[in-house]
C-alpha cells in the first residue's frame, strides 16, 4: 500500500485548470522590484499596495491582474477593477492585454464607478423606482431643474441660486445620504430648505426616468443595503476587487466597495495618502488612512522605489510630507544620480517673478543654461490658484514663448475676463455691437430674447448701433417693466463711461474698477455661491492689475487684441501652465513651483475653512508639485504681491522651512530686508522679514547676453519683422533693453515697464530714486529706465 502524500491531497482538492494555469510562465512579472512583486502575489485577503509618486503602481496593479488570471484564480468576468477616469480604465486594460499578449476581452467590470454603476443600476432600475433605459443629466440639466423647482417654490434664484442647491445635494449624495438620512446638523442649509428640495428634487427625478452622476452610487448603495440578495449575488460574482487611487474616494463609493468586499474579501486598494488632494470635492483621506481598521487582517505593502524623480527632489518631498501627523508613513528612495539641487529664489513682486520664469525657461530651451537644454515640452509651472496663471501668460506673450494652459482656457479666454472686457470695449466705443450683445443681460436684467430682437430691430431699421437702438427703443417707450428700466441703466452708465475716457482726466485703473461696479459685475460673481465664483473674482482683480502696465484702456484692448491673435501653431513645443492640482498623474524634467507664500500656499480660505485638515491637504499639495518634477524643480516665491487692489508684504510659505538644507540651492543673494531662509540654513540670526532678491541682482541674472539670444527672442523678433504693429507705442507691452546704460540728472522725466512715468528724485550710481505718477518713491536700477519721450520706440 503506498504512503499517504499530503501534497498529492492537495493537489487533488485544486481544480485541474487552475493547476495547469499557475504552471504557465510569468512573463509579466519579469522587472518587478521585490516590493511590487510581493503586492502583485499577495493574492489572499484584503492587501493595502501604499504606493507613492512615481512607484510603478499602475505596473503593480496590472500585473495583480494579470496573475489572477495566468494563475486560475479568477475568470477575466469575476474581477471588479475600478478607478476614476476614463483614460485610467483604457490605460489598465491595454497594459493587461500587453502582459498577457492579447486583447483583453470579457472584462466588463474593469471601468470607472460610474461607468460599473450604470451597468448595474440598469439591471436593477425597478428596485430604484427607474425604467432601465433611464436617462443620466448632465449638469446643465441638473441646474435646470433645480431652478424650475427653486421658482416653483418662489425661492429667490438670485439670493439661492440653483448651483448652490446642486452643489449642496452633490455633498449630500457623496456621503450616500438619501433625503431622509440627512443629519440635522446638515438641516440649515439653503436657508433651511435644503432637504426639503432635495426630496421635491429625487420625486421629480423618478417621474422623469433620470439619474445625475451622484444618483448612479447612492442608488446601488440603497439597493445593496435594502436587498441582501442583490448583494450577495454581487459578493459572490466577484471573487477579486482592485481599486485604483483608493485615497481619492469619497464616503459612498467607500460603501459600496466594502459592501461588495464582504464576500470573498479578496480586495486590493492602491494608493498614497500623501497624496490626497480632493478633499474640496469629497474625497475622503481617512479611507485609505483606517483600512486595517476596516479590513483585519489586511497586509499592506510599500512601494518605496521611485522611478521618477532625483535624489535631491525626493528628499525635499519627503522631508515636507512629513509635517503632516495623518498619514501611513513612506520613505521614497531612488537608484537614480543625485542631479541638481531643488533650486530656491525670492522676487521682488509677482511680476519679477513671472519675467525671471520666462527668461529662466528661455535660457533652457536654448540650452544656455551651462546644463543640457530642456524642450518646451519638458517644461511646466505649476500654481496653486488659476489667478496667478495672468503674470506668466502675459510674459510669455510677451517674449514669444508658446505655452498652453492645461485643465482650463486661457486667462484671457475665460469667461469672466471676456465679459469684462466687453465692457471695456463698449466704453471705449460705444457702437461695439458684438460686446454690447455679450454683455446687455449680463448680469441679468430682466432682457429675454424678445426684448432683446426689438433692439435689434430698432437698431437695424435706423441704421445706428445696438447702443443706439436701444436708446431710441426706449424714447419710444417701446420697452417696459424691470426690462426697459435695467436696460435705461445700462445705456446712462455707457455714455457715462464713454464720456470719462474721453475726457481723460480718470484714472484707467480707477475706472475699470467702476465699470465692473457700476455694472453689477461684480456683484454679480460675489452673491453666486458656485466653487467657481472665488476665483472668478480673483481673476477679475488680476484683470484690473494688469491695467497698470499701460497708459490708457484703450493701449491695454489693443494690447490684449495683439496678443490673442498671435497664436502658436498647433504642432508647436509648449511649455505648460496648470494648477497644482490638475498636475497630478503627470510628469515632466523640469518644474517651475511659484507663490510659496502664505495664505497663498498654504491657501489662506483652505486654512480657514479646514483647520489642520486643510493645512495637512495643502502640504499633500507641496508635495505632489514636488513630485511632479523629473530632473530639476523651482521654487519660488515674492515679497510684494497685490491683494484686492492692495500691494500688501508677503511671508515665504512654511513649507519653505520645512525643505531640507543640504538638498536646496538659494539662488537669491541678500535682499532688501537682509537675512535669510530657515530651510537654506543662512543666518540663523537674520530678520524674520522675507529675505527677498534685490532687484539689481535678479536683473543682472536675467541680463545675461545668452537669454536674450535665446529661442523666444528670436521668435518674438521674427513675429514683429512679420506683421504691421498697429498698436500705438505709448500702449506697447515695454520688453526693455537689458544692455541700456542708464545716464539721467534729477528732474529728468521717466518710464518703466513696471511702475510707469514718473521723475528722477536721486542718484546713487547704478541705482536711480524715481518718484513715480502712480507708484511713488522707488529705486530702480538705472538700465531698466529709457527717457519719457523715448517710451513709445521700446521694442514691442
Amino acid at each position: 500500500m503506498t504512503d499517504f502524500d499530503e501534497s498529492d491531497a492537495f493537489e487533488a482538492a485544486v481544480p485541474l485548470s487552475r493547476q495547469a494555469a499557475a504552471a504557465r510562465p510569468t512573463p509579466y512579472l519579469d522587472g518587478l522590484n521585490p516590493a511590487q512583486q510581493e503586492a502583485v502575489e499577495a493574492l489572499d485577503g484584503p492587501v493595502l499596495m501604499l504606493a507613492g509618486a512615481g512607484t510603478g503602481k499602475t505596473k503593480a496593479l496590472t500585473a495583480r491582474i494579470a496573475h489572477l488570471m495566468m494563475t486560475g484564480r479568477a475568470r477575466p468576468n469575476e474581477i471588479l477593477a475600478v478607478t476614476f477616469t476614463n483614460k485610467a480604465a483604457r490605460e489598465m486594460k491595454n497594459r493587461v492585454g500587453s502582459l498577457l499578449g492579447q486583447t483583453v476581452e470579457g472584462m466588463p467590470w474593469l471601468g470607472t464607478f460610474h461607468a460599473i454603476c450604470v451597468k448595474l443600476l440598469r439591471r436593477h432600475a425597478e428596485l430604484a423606482g427607474l425604467k432601465s433605459n433611464f436617462t443620466i443629466l448632465d449638469t446643465d440639466d441638473q441646474v435646470r431643474l433645480m431652478k424650475q423647482l427653486i421658482l416653483a417654490e418662489n425661492i429667490d434664484e438670485k439670493r439661492w441660486p440653483a448651483r448652490q442647491l446642486a452643489g449642496i445635494i452633490d455633498h449630500w449624495k457623496n456621503r450616500a445620504w438619501t433625503p431622509a438620512k440627512v443629519p440635522a446638523a446638515e438641516a440649515g442649509a439653503f436657508n433651511h430648505r435644503g432637504t426639503e428640495l432635495y426630496d421635491y428634487y429625487q420625486t421629480r427625478l423618478k417621474t422623469l426616468n433620470a439619474v445625475d452622476f451622484g444618483d448612479l452610487l447612492l442608488h446601488v448603495v440603497t439597493i445593496f443595503q435594502e436587498h441582501p440578495d442583490v448583494l450577495e449575488q454581487y459578493q459572490r460574482w466577484f471573487r477579486y476587487i482592485l481599486v485604483d487611487e483608493y485615497q481619492d474616494t469619497n464616503v459612498a463609493q467607500y460603501l459600496w466597495l466594502r459592501l461588495l468586499a464582504q464576500g470573498h474579501k479578496n480586495i486590493c486598494c492602491v494608493g498614497d495618502d500623501d497624496q490626497s488632494i480632493y478633499g474640496w470635492r469629497g474625497a475622503e483621506v481617512g479611507n485609505i488612512l483606517r483600512f486595517e481598521k476596516d479590513f483585519p487582517g489586511a497586509k499592506v505593502v510599500r512601494l518605496e522605489q521611485n522611478y521618477r524623480s532625483t535624489p535631491h527632489i525626493l528628499a525635499a518631498a519627503s522631508r515636507v510630507i512629513d509635517g503632516n501627523k495623518g498619514r501611513l508613513g513612506k520613505t521614497l528612495w531612488t537608484a537614480e544620480q543625485a542631479g541638481e539641487k531643488v533650486r530656491l529664489i525670492g522676487h521682488w513682486d509677482g511680476d519679477e517673478e513671472a519675467r525671471w520664469v520666462g527668461d529662466e525657461i528661455d535660457a533652457m530651451s536654448g540650452g544656455t543654461r551651462g546644463m543640457r537644454a530642456f524642450g518646451l515640452e519638458d517644461m511646466a509651472i505649476l500654481v496653486r490658484a488659476s489667478h496667478q496663471m495672468r503674470a506668466f501668460e502675459d510674459r510669455f506673450l510677451t517674449i514669444g514663448l508658446p505655452y498652453r494652459v492645461i485643465g482650463g482656457p486661457r486667462f484671457y479666454e475665460r469667461l469672466e475676463i471676456r465679459d469684462a472686457m466687453a465692457y471695456f470695449r463698449l466704453a471705449v466705443s460705444p457702437d461695439d455691437d458684438l460686446a454690447f450683445e455679450r454683455i446687455v443681460n449680463t448680469p441679468k436684467r430682466g432682457l429675454g430674447d424678445k426684448a432683446q430682437q426689438r433692439i435689434q430691430v430698432t437698431a437695424r431699421e435706423n441704421g445706428v448701433s445696438l447702443v443706439d437702438g436701444a436708446r431710441l427703443l426706449l424714447a419710444d417707450q417701446g420697452l417696459g417693466g424691470k426690462g426697459g428700466a435695467e436696460l435705461r441703466m445700462l445705456v446712462d452708465a455707457l455714455a457715462r463711461w464713454h464720456e470719462l475716457v474721453r475726457a481723460g482726466q480718470t484714472s484707467h485703473i480707477e475706472l475699470a474698477e467702476r465699470i465692473l461696479d457700476e455694472s453689477g459685475y461684480t456683484g454679480h460673481w460675489q452673491t453666486d455661491k458656485t466653487p467657481e465664483a472665488p476665483g472668478r473674482l480673483e481673476n477679475l482683480k488680476e484683470l484690473v492689475k494688469a491695467l497698470e502696465s499701460f497708459e490708457n484702456l484703450q493701449g491695454f484692448l489693443e494690447h490684449v487684441a495683439l496678443i490673442m491673435d498671435n497664436e502658436s501653431d498647433a504642432g508647436e513645443a509648449k511649455v505648460s501652465i496648470m494648477t497644482l492640482h490638475a498636475a497630478k498623474g503627470l510628469e515632466f524634467p523640469a518644474v517651475f513651483l511659484p507663490g510659496w507664500e502664505d495664505g497663498l500656499f498654504p491657501s489662506q480660505r483652505s486654512m480657514d475653512e479646514s483647520g489642520l485638515k486643510g493645512l495637512e491637504e495643502e502640504r499633500r499639495l507641496a508635495y505632489v508639485g514636488l513630485t511632479r518634477a523629473e530632473e530639476l524643480a523651482t521654487i519660488s516665491f515674492a515679497a510684494n504681491r497685490r491683494v484686492y487692489g492692495q500691494w500688501q508684504s508677503s511671508m515665504p510659505s512654511r513649507f519653505i522651512d520645512e525643505l531640507p538644507a543640504d538638498h536646496v540651492d538659494v539662488l537669491t543673494p541678500p535682499g532688501l530686508y537682509g537675512g535669510g531662509y530657515g530651510a537654506a540654513g543662512m543666518a540663523a540670526s537674520a530678520s524674520p522679514q522675507i529675505v527677498a532678491a534685490s532687484q539689481s541682482d535678479l536683473h543682472d541674472r536675467a541680463s545675461r547676453a545668452d537669454v536674450y539670444n535665446s529661442p523666444g527672442w528670436r521668435r518674438l523678433q521674427a513675429r514683429s519683422q512679420s506683421r504691421p504693429m498697429s498698436q500705438p507705442r505709448e500702449s506697447r507691452s515695454m520688453v526693455i533693453d537689458a544692455e541700456a546704460v542708464s545716464a539721467f540728472a534729477e528732474g529728468d522725466r521717466v518710464f518703466h515697464q513696471k511702475f510707469g512715468y514718473g521723475s528722477v528724485a536721486a542718484l546713487e550710481g547704478d541705482k536711480v530714486e524715481v518718484a513715480f505718477d502712480k507708484a511713488g518713491k522707488k529705486k530702480v536700477v538705472g538700465r531698466f529706465l529709457v527717457g519719457a519721450d523715448q517710451a513709445g520706440d521700446v521694442p514691442f
